[in-house]
């Protein structure tokens, strides 16, 4: 395992419903295979209708989040109205790439609703190279979850409360066969265009 590879441990996944968007991650802390913490938080709200679902380093996660709500509140402020999910997106992008020399060691989900065409979801690297898709899984355990993500997935047909639950589905197979994906429960953000909410709820038990 490279030192890259130790740092961006974890596993989570974002997925696009009609009605809006599901980020969610799994709660542990670990840098290569020692674990630091149970209760770490991964899966973050930047505003009303944006979120960001992140794995790698904890600190360079909590800054990019910093980062985001500060210009997305500068953004509102400006222009009086919500950012779209793409500005979001490019903010990131563009910090990520900025710092390449001394990069964040992170992978990022950028998602939510906005008034340009309704719910999106972004995939991002280290570098912040940006993707635009329907649903992705990022981290150790991203091969794992996302052969659940493809084999579930209803294109243009799935809404928030079923996005929710393939989000669980997903993670919790990440849990079951990945060493550094794990912790205490899964977190969970769900934007619509209504608000967006919160949970964390304990671990499922894989059915096979």
């Amino acid at each position: 395992m490279s030192s890259i590879e130790e740092l961006i441990t974890g596993t989570a996944v974002g997925i696009k419903a009609s009605d809006g968007v599901v980020l969610a991650a799994e709660k542990r802390v670990a840098y290569g295979f020692t674990m630091f913490s149970r209760s770490g938080r991964k899966v973050f709200r930047v505003n009303d209708n944006i979120g960001i679902a992140s794995i790698g380093i904890l600190a360079d996660m909590q800054v990019l989040t910093k980062i985001a709500k500060a210009y997305m509140s500068l953004y509102a402020l400006d222009t009086k109205t919500r950012p779209s999910i793409r500005s979001a997106a490019k903010l990131l992008s563009y910090v990520l790439f900025s710092n390449r020399v001394f990069p964040y060691f992170v992978e990022v989900l950028v998602g939510g609703v906005d008034d340009e065409g309704g719910p999106h979801m972004y995939i991002m690297d280290a570098l912040g190279s940006l993707i635009e898709d329907d649903y992705a899984a990022v981290g150790t355990g991203n091969k794992l979850a996302i052969a659940v993500l493809e084999g579930n997935y209803k294109q243009g047909g799935m809404n928030v409360k079923e996005a929710r639950e393939l989000a669980i589905k997903a993670i919790n197979q990440s849990i079951s066969r990945d060493p550094v994906s794990g912790g205490d429960g899964i977190d969970i953000l769900t934007i619509t265009r209504s608000g967006s909410t919160e949970e964390t709820i304990p671990l499922q038990p894989l059915r096979l």
